[in-house]
């Protein structure tokens, strides 16, 4: 599904990814965690393209994204990244939905425009999206109208509307205050169930324990251990993973 290998990236003289590899199979449900500065939403920001890399490979369902060449990246011509670009949803921390657009029209525009596909089937779908997100009453509202557990849950259908192979959230509870957090973790939840492949940077520990398939801890920049939740989790064996899990749990 998703092969990183030996990815670097730098801003200035600060190396912020230190030759990364990552595999994920189809279905796998991976939380990245660590603390802030780790280089975890550099790196899911490297895997769609919000950053470009400074040396390695990633490779999509087999298409070839990005290779080095001479220690420098060449990435595949436009129209094959456009493709690339197409079997993932991306869902951000701080919502980003159009203010000036309807709830329906944030979930359908996408698909019709740049999918090119039928107004009429899109609108059934976005309504069943909006049922599976409980909100199929908010139709006709507009962002202002809506909680941030409710923008969130919208950029949720709005990514899946375009029915993408896989889904990257990156921190997509950390401005929510804990009781619509919930919410937005039983809608994960539920994606997790469906075998979603998705790949999910969080702070939300009991989150990882309960929803991955795979738990990778980030510090510094490198996958410093890596493994089932019971392993990472509750089983940490590398020193720097024991200390960022004892200070997550002093926060609690």
């Amino acid at each position: 599904m998703i092969s990183v290998k030996n990815l670097c990236k730098s801003f200035g003289d600060h190396q912020v990814l230190k030759d990364i590899n990552e595999h994920i199979a189809p279905g796998e449900k991976i939380v990245i965690i660590g603390p802030s500065g780790s280089g975890k939403s550099t790196f899911l920001r490297c895997m769609t393209f919000l950053e470009k890399i400074d040396s390695g490979s990633m490779n999509f369902c087999g298409e070839e994204a990005v290779n080095s060449e001479g220690g420098y990246p060449v990435y595949a011509n436009k129209k094959k990244l456009k493709q690339i670009q197409g079997y993932f949803g991306l869902v951000f921390q701080n919502f980003n939905l159009f203010p000036h657009y309807s709830v329906m029209k944030n979930i359908c525009d996408a698909p019709i425009h740049v999918q090119k596909r039928n107004k009429d089937e899109i609108a059934e779908e976005a309504k069943e999206l909006l049922k599976k997100m409980g909100l199929a009453d908010k139709a006709d509202y507009y962002p202002y109208q809506l909680s941030g557990g409710q923008q969130q849950r919208i950029a949720i259908a709005r990514a899946l509307a375009m029915k993408p192979k896989m889904l990257f959230f990156d921190e997509p509870t950390s401005a929510l205050d804990p009781e619509l957090t919930a919410e937005i973790l039983s809608v994960l939840k539920a994606l997790a169930a469906e075998k979603m492949t998705m790949i999910i940077v969080t702070h939300e520990i009991d989150f990882a324990r309960s929803v991955s398939d795979r738990v990778v801890f980030m510090d510094k920049g490198l996958i410093v251990e890596e493994g089932s939740p019971k392993d990472v989790i509750d089983n940490p064996k590398n020193e720097r993973t024991k200390t960022f899990l004892k200070k997550m749990q002093a926060e609690l």
